[in-house]
């Protein structure tokens, strides 16, 4: 069997890099409408919010193969909404790397809400209220103010989210398919070589790989959530004074 680098094969060193890749972009494309819907729930009453939660947490309580079953009728080449954007701008999601990003994006999305949610509601309404007293208006309150102090969350989240990119599997195969250096992410390629005899070898390889990575990750994560925290309450200090 060829060798690329570090003993891995050339198979494995592409699922490796798409499951970054498509961690990455999932946490990246994220970021904006998860925070923005975590401080919708944790700072807004409205008709719908009870639904509203439900339809977000949606994805955790589905059988990941129905929520890619769900993608592809939405999706899909013939789709209600893919075959139209297929006809009208040439753009195909299924069985591509970008429709293994929309699976961990529909995925991870409950995550990393409920991770924002969480952290909104923890930030201080007094240094906010201060903001506003000093004449801040809401966009500015909210960029320097409870952005800011939330942030610990909005990486936990992020984190989160990425893991769950690394460790999907159902969506994944059954909207984006199992496509060698396309769209096998490491989960898939396990799945793969599960199903050939002596592969035992390449299974525990690809095992690791997931494991370090996720660590990698989530350590990152947990370094910026200490500084930042860390930063804030020298911020909540200095205020006090």
């Amino acid at each position: 069997m060829e060798q690329g680098y570090a003993g891995l094969t050339p198979a494995e060193l592409a699922a490796l890099w798409l499951s970054v890749k498509v961690g990455l972009w999932c946490v990246a494309l994220l970021l904006v409408p998860g925070v923005a819907c975590g401080w919708l729930l944790a700072r807004k009453q409205f008709p719908g919010k009870s639904a509203l939660e439900a339809l977000v947490c949606l994805p955790m309580v589905l059988p990941p193969v129905v929520t890619g079953c769900l993608l592809l009728f939405l999706l899909g080449r013939n789709g209600v909404i893919g075959k139209r954007l297929f006809e009208l701008f040439g753009w195909q999601l299924a069985f591509t790397w970008k429709g293994a990003v929309l699976a961990s994006i529909v995925m991870a999305f409950p995550l990393m809400v409920r991770s924002v949610k969480v952290a909104m509601e923890m930030v201080d309404g007094n240094m906010e209220e201060a903001s506003r007293t000093l004449g801040a208006g809401p966009l500015r309150c909210f960029l320097t103010v409870t952005l800011p102090l939330s942030a610990p969350g909005i990486l936990a989240g992020a984190a989160l989210a990425f893991a769950r990119s690394l460790g999907e599997f159902g969506a994944t195969i059954t909207f984006a398919g199992n496509i060698r250096e396309e769209t096998q992410t490491l989960p898939l390629a396990v799945f793969s070589q599960l199903q050939m005899p002596g592969s035992e070898n390449a299974v525990l390889r690809l095992a690791a790989l997931s494991i370090a990575v996720s660590l990698g990750a989530i350590a990152l994560s947990r370094l910026l959530e200490t500084r930042l925290d860390r930063r804030n309450r020298r911020t909540q200090e200095s205020a006090d004074a």
